[in-house]
């Protein structure tokens, strides 16, 4: 099936349902088109049709060109790594804030507004679906979620969108002009409010996981107010997530009594975790469609793991697989955690192992010896199904966890003694004492708990700290907060490119 970038809108729904729905659902012509005048018709089609729509979550870290690796990269804490520097042009270019409209992955633009098709078709169509209204309203309200999680991706990465909210046809799909981010942000709010009435307060833990709950919507929406600098509204309504500091939530969510427990492969939908993305070896991922939007494995696994790793016999070194050693830590990360307590469970310092002769690796590009142990892979997580095993790892990430939104909150509060309890409540959770709350300290907060989770780089931008943090990366101000969009989606639209890119 051919794509057409941003004109993906025509075609999305096909693509969702062969994407990761029995075919069963769906009846194409000999020519590929998908009939979407006879599907959408009952619940089950309907149901199909959302599953298309959650697929596109798995961007986090599904894919060569995973989210929080490209994101990782284009931060303080790490380089982008992998064999040299032509590794994936993309990741490195936004590591060293070299990106053109030519080289960023034009994926970071597309699959998100495939997204957004799909959630604009589901949504067109449900009104007239043969099915219980309760049912109706909740779907609509995961589409409505979804849209807006994929808008604000991409409102925080180009800033400078069209807005779709219908399905497009053959006669308008070069129709879309930008409009102003506020105007992007509006729809992000007004979405995620009328979702969050419509969204159960729990799922269904066996058959529902991953799926969102109003919780998980109102983390989201309390989010996209601070990056709007809406801090008044960000703190009531992360309120609602957050409950009592250090205890059970409304939804049953609290901080894990262990850090390193948020990593264990099979720790999967804790009660930790808000918004989740879920990974599977069951997929049988190859090469053949690897990052096509239909694999189903973690991705950033194996780019993490160091290259040519092996362990004598007896030694207590971590039994890893190989891996391609992307997104190694910088040694000023590595700096800052000595003596937190979340230093191990986060970087490996292998370069100590070697040194000790507990084991060996093959150094790859800009090598600093320490590798990110959120994500690194377990032999004993290496898939012996069909597929290609270096495809196929099942670790979940998180988008959202109870962490960052007591972090939020505190951040969006400023002081007072909510604000000192929710920080408090953080450290207290991996054995460190109460300090005085502060942005400084909320700041330093967000990245020991949060490193490599692909959240610093946005951090970074939205305190106005980027150029001083990333100026031994070629980082200009006034342009490399955002990216450029990719080339092939101005050639014949209205679409201009953003300032300062070519």
């Amino acid at each position: 099936m051919k794509t057409i970038k941003f004109k993906y809108i025509y075609v999305a729904v096909a693509m969702a349902v062969l994407g990761s729905c029995s075919e069963d659902f769906v009846t194409t012509n000999p020519e590929g088109k998908f009939d979407t005048s006879t599907y959408f018709s009952n619940e089950q089609q309907c149901y199909a049709a959302l599953v298309g729509v959650y697929d596109p979550l798995r961007k986090n870290t599904g894919g060569f060109e995973n989210l929080v690796a490209m994101l990782n990269a284009g931060s303080d804490d790490f380089y982008a790594g992998g064999g040299s520097s032509t590794d994936g042009t993309g990741i490195q270019n936004f590591s060293t804030h070299s990106l053109s409209s030519i080289t960023i992955p034009a994926s970071y633009w597309n699959d998100h507004y495939q997204g957004i098709s799909r959630a604009n078709l589901l949504l067109f169509k449900l009104p007239a679906a043969n099915m219980n209204d309760g049912v109706r309203k909740r779907f609509a309200a995961e589409a409505k979620t979804l849209r807006a999680f994929y808008y604000f991706n991409l409102v925080r990465m180009f800033k400078n969108l069209a807005l779709v909210l219908e399905p497009l046809t053959t006669e308008t799909i070069y129709n879309p002009e930008q409009v102003a981010p506020e105007v992007i942000y509006a729809q992000i709010e007004k979405d995620l409010t009328e979702a969050i009435a419509d969204l159960p307060n729990t799922v269904v833990a066996d058959t529902e996981a991953g799926r969102f709950n109003k919780g998980a919507a109102q983390a989201l929406l309390g989010k996209v107010f601070l990056f709007e600098g809406k801090k008044p509204q960000a703190a009531a309504v992360l309120a609602e997530v957050n409950g009592t500091p250090g205890a059970a939530n409304q939804y049953g969510n609290k901080l894990l009594d262990k850090f390193s427990d948020l990593w264990v492969t099979s720790n999967k939908f804790n009660a930790e975790s808000l918004i989740e993305v879920s990974h599977s070896s069951a997929g049988n991922s190859d090469w053949t469609f690897w990052g096509q939007g239909k694999d189903e494995g973690n991705s950033l696994n194996i780019m993490v793991g160091p290259r040519g790793y092996s362990r004598p016999k007896g030694s207590d070194a971590p039994d890893l697989p190989a891996g391609w050693a992307f997104n190694v830590a910088t040694q000023k990360l590595y700096d800052a955690m000595q003596g937190d307590p979340r230093k191990d469970a986060t970087i490996l310092d292998l370069k100590a192992l070697k040194a000790a002769g507990k084991a060996d690796y093959i150094p790859a590009y800009q090598d600093t010896g320490y590798f990110l142990n959120k994500y690194l892979p377990r032999q004993s997580d290496v898939s012996t199904g069909g597929g290609n095993s270096e495809l196929n790892y099942k670790q979940n990430s998180y988008v959202i966890r109870l962490a960052d939104t007591y972090l939020m909150e505190a951040e969006a509060l400023g002081s007072g003694p909510r604000a000192q309890a929710l920080l408090d409540a953080v450290r207290a959770r991996v054995g460190l004492g109460s300090i005085p709350v502060t942005l400084d300290a909320i700041k330093h907060e967000r990245r020991m708990e949060l490193a490599g989770e692909g959240h610093r780089f946005f951090d970074l931008v939205r305190w106005g700290d980027a150029a001083a943090a990333l100026s031994d990366r070629g980082f200009d101000a006034g342009t490399d907060e955002i990216l450029p969009i990719p080339y092939t989606e101005l050639n014949g639209t209205k679409l201009k490119q953003n300032p300062n890119y070519q």
